[in-house]
């Protein structure tokens, strides 16, 4: 055999060796993930078994009487600069958005009554400093601004229905403190369908309207409703509240408000939250008309009613 010949046998022989290693290795490392996962399967089931034992045990310790207290929140927020840069239209800017809410609740749950008590806190400022113009603000001013407190006490009648009193008071804190603000104080009933869902319904509510302006607000008589819903699942918090007034005077004396937090805890207690709202507000429409055009003849007739609304995304944190 020539040496050219043995030399392409060796190379032949080593090419092979190579192939043979490879596919012994993928081999191996393929039966290897299968016994892996083959492993992991009834440890995932293990898992999903505990959770749901601790699940059960969690609901007998909430249905105990005693407090239940909690609170988290969500802060967002940016800043930029800009120095001459010439493509946008102001060159030299300074801006920022930051923002940050807090939902908080501590409820008294007893054999005979139950007491419940809530806060929403939103808070948001916005800055855009033009350097070039010498007549804009260069401070952050508030732009969203919602302060809302609710105390509910009842006094069971079966496990899930219940007289109650409720009083609710609700304004901004930043500007125009208690201007307008509004207090709701009533009686009826409270229906509690389902764990952590409390729904009043209060026929006899008087509405107080605190306000410089007594063009565009008015107290009055009505109906109160609310739905509340605050619950923890896993790393998810949330709370979802809706409270409405129905004036017996007139419909344009109504009001009511939505508001939501969620958050999502990703490590220890800081994660992501999202919170938004929806207001609809025929006096608040009024006064904001008759304010920024100076003119206070304007009536409700003259005013649409349109849907208020802000949202809030950024970092979280759970107390």
């Amino acid at each position: 055999m020539s040496q050219l010949n043995k030399q392409y046998l060796n190379r032949m022989k080593k090419v092979l060796l190579i192939a043979a290693c490879a596919l012994f290795a993928t081999t191996a490392f393929s039966q290897t993930e299968e016994e892996l996962k083959a492993q992991q399967a009834p440890k995932k089931e293990s898992i999903a078994k505990l959770q749901s034992e601790v699940d059960a045990i969690q609901a007998k310790i909430d249905a105990l009487p005693g407090w239940r207290k909690g609170a988290f929140g969500t802060i967002g927020g940016n800043l930029s600069s800009f120095n001459n840069w010439f493509s946008q239209g102001s060159p030299n800017v300074e801006s920022g958005n930051i923002g940050a809410t807090l939902n908080a609740f501590a409820n008294l749950k007893q054999d005979k009554y139950f007491w419940n008590n809530s806060a929403n806190v939103n808070l948001q400022w916005v800055k855009f400093d033009d350097q070039d113009n010498d007549t804009d603000s260069d401070d952050f001013n508030a732009a969203t601004d919602v302060f809302n407190v609710q105390s509910l006490f009842g006094y069971k009648l079966t496990e899930k229905l219940a007289v109650s009193t409720l009083g609710e008071y609700r304004t901004t804190i930043i500007d125009n403190f208690n201007d307008p603000g509004y207090l709701d104080v009533g009686v009826g009933a409270t229906w509690t369908p389902i764990q952590n869902l409390v729904v009043v319904v209060h026929p006899l509510n008087y509405n107080f309207v605190f306000a410089d302006n007594d063009s565009a607000f008015n107290s009055s008589l009505g109906a109160k409703i609310v739905a509340d819903y605050t619950r923890q699942i896993g790393k998810v918090s949330f709370k979802s509240n809706l409270s409405a007034f129905a004036s017996y005077e007139s419909s344009n004396f109504s009001n009511w408000t939505w508001q939501n937090g969620f958050a999502y805890t990703l490590w220890k207690n800081i994660g992501v939250g999202f919170d938004f709202g929806l207001r609809g507000n025929h006096q608040e429409a009024l006064n904001f008309a008759q304010t920024t055009t100076a003119n206070d003849t304007l009536s409700f007739d003259d005013v649409d009613n349109d849907l208020q609304s802000f949202w809030l995304l950024g970092l979280s944190y759970k107390f």
